[in-house]
């Protein structure tokens, strides 16, 4: 492959005589300065809008990767807003094992910066380089990450829009590295039905209907079967000498099975490209569509039930947890920041189709099924009951955001310690069964029957919860051994630095 599958075609807009300034702000807030934190070290990569290098926390001395975005190349308030979702939606997807994870964001008067997981096995597109072309079996598990990506962003109502080898990374460089899906500096929210008209992405893998101005999530699905059909042969499946030649074989041209390797390529994985790669999006697979086809499936059986979304997921965990768990989720929420909680604030508005604020029943139903989820009415009323921590009928936008706040967000120590000193009103650094109910009639809860719970959390029986006993409630896993590695890694210089007692 040529150069040129590096070269991205995004339009640039522009504004005649306007020259950019490093002074405007794409932060809503002031940061540190990055190097208070970190020290900087050699070159990763070059990208068309940032340079990423390896960067070392001071503090623990982690490896990070730090993605630095000189402001003068912002050149509209458009620009700003772009890096801004990019970071937004980097935190929205933070739960996926196959998402690069981001640390944090600073900026200055130069740059933005994001400082990122590491992932020191390079890019997918150097290994095809390296290999020329994957087995069947390979390929297949490849996809099946890349799908599930894909899959996750879409239940999550966000669109990739530039799915490409190069943007996919390994976290290492054994050969049974962890695949990794990076650079949502493209990536958009979006709610099912919406249209696009922006022409963006890289040219190799821009779908027949982004060229056509009037596309949807369906684009990311054919991306992902560009680089399938890649990954079996190491060549793209429309290519020319130019842009536009390569623009008119994405519209008009046939898909060549007849070259080797293909004629010794199974059926089953010409049949899962053609379906990936049909021009009509209606009739092109869906994500999940794509993980249940025999190829990818492996023993040549769907499974028969549908994979949960990401929003249901949340909601039966939230459903199965105590009273105190769902207010303390409560309070966590609302200390967030907005970069952290921007993706839950785009499905929130998804969701409440009329714009009131809550969230009903009829709207909740039509929501899941929106985002892939089938489920019984009954289902999804004890759902919306769970969520309702007021008993008010519908579900507010807190009430949404503790329901759906993923786990990684709850688990972290200054989030744990700022919702146990929300519980003790009197700083004893215990908090009293008086003490919980006086948080549920805050709450809404009215009085309350939390003996059952006390007795839950209460470890050593004292009557009383300390911030051990709650850390180890908020972090609790299914098993006991779960609980006991919990306690054993709590903070407890952190927490005794912030003013709450641990014993």
């Amino acid at each position: 492959m040529s150069s040129e599958n590096k070269t991205s075609v995004k339009k640039l807009i522009t504004t005649s005589g306007r020259k950019p300034s490093s002074s405007v702000s794409v932060l809503p807030y002031q940061t540190p300065r990055l190097r208070e934190n970190y020290l900087i070290g050699r070159k990763l990569g070059q990208g068309q809008f940032g340079t990423t290098y390896m960067c070392t926390e001071k503090a623990s001395g982690s490896l990070y990767a730090c993605k630095s975005i000189p402001k003068r190349k912002l050149l509209c308030k458009e620009d700003c807003e772009d890096v801004y979702r990019e970071i937004q939606i980097m935190h929205h997807l933070s739960e996926n094992p196959n998402v690069v994870r981001i640390k944090g964001a600073f900026e200055d008067t130069v740059f933005v910066h994001l400082v990122m997981e590491l992932c020191a096995g390079g890019e997918l597109f150097d290994r095809i380089v390296v290999k020329g072309h994957y087995s069947e079996k390979q390929a297949a598990q490849l996809m099946k990450t890349i799908v599930e990506v894909v899959q996750g962003c879409h239940s999550l109502g966000v669109m990739h829009r530039d799915l490409k080898p190069e943007n996919f990374l390994f976290d290492s460089t054994d050969e049974d590295a962890v695949l990794k899906s990076t650079d949502f500096g493209l990536s958009v929210f979006f709610k099912p039905g919406d249209s696009f008209t922006d022409v963006i992405g890289s040219p190799y893998y821009v779908a027949p209907e982004v060229l056509r101005k009037r596309y949807g999530q369906e684009i990311d699905v054919w991306s992902a079967g560009v680089i399938l059909y890649i990954l079996l042969s190491g060549v793209p499946p429309f290519w020319a000498e130019t842009e536009a030649g390569i623009f008119r074989q994405i519209l008009h041209g046939k898909l060549d099975f007849g070259s080797d390797p293909w004629p010794s390529i199974s059926d089953s994985a010409k049949d899962l490209i053609r379906k990936m790669l049909d021009r009509d999006p209606k009739k092109r697979l869906t994500a999940y569509e794509v993980l249940c086809h025999p190829w990818i499936v492996d023993d040549t059986v769907a499974p028969d039930k549908p994979l949960d979304s990401a929003v249901m997921t949340r909601l039966k965990q939230f459903s199965a947890m105590n009273k105190v768990k769902k207010m303390a989720l409560r309070v966590i929420a609302e200390s967030l920041s907005e970069e952290e909680i921007g993706g839950l604030k785009e499905l929130f508005k998804m969701i409440d189709t009329d714009n009131s604020g809550t969230i009903t029943f009829d709207e909740l139903k039509v929501g899941l099924k929106s985002v892939g989820s089938e489920m019984t009415e009954s289902d999804i009323r004890s759902l919306l009951q769970a969520a309702d921590i007021d008993n008010s009928g519908t579900i507010d936008y807190g009430e949404f955001l503790a329901a759906t706040l993923h786990m990684n967000k709850m688990e972290r120590e200054e989030n744990l310690i700022a919702a146990f000193k929300y519980f003790d009103k009197d700083g004893s650094g215990y908090i009293t069964i008086d003490e919980l109910q006086q948080a549920c009639k805050e709450f809404g809860l009215g009085e309350g029957h939390l003996d059952d719970t006390i007795k839950e959390i209460d470890l050593d029986n004292d009557g009383r919860i300390d911030f051990q006993e709650f850390s180890a409630m908020m972090k609790k896993a299914d098993t006991e051994e779960g609980t006991r590695t919990v306690r054993g890694n709590l903070n407890f210089k952190l927490a005794e630095e912030l003013g709450v007692k641990v014993t």
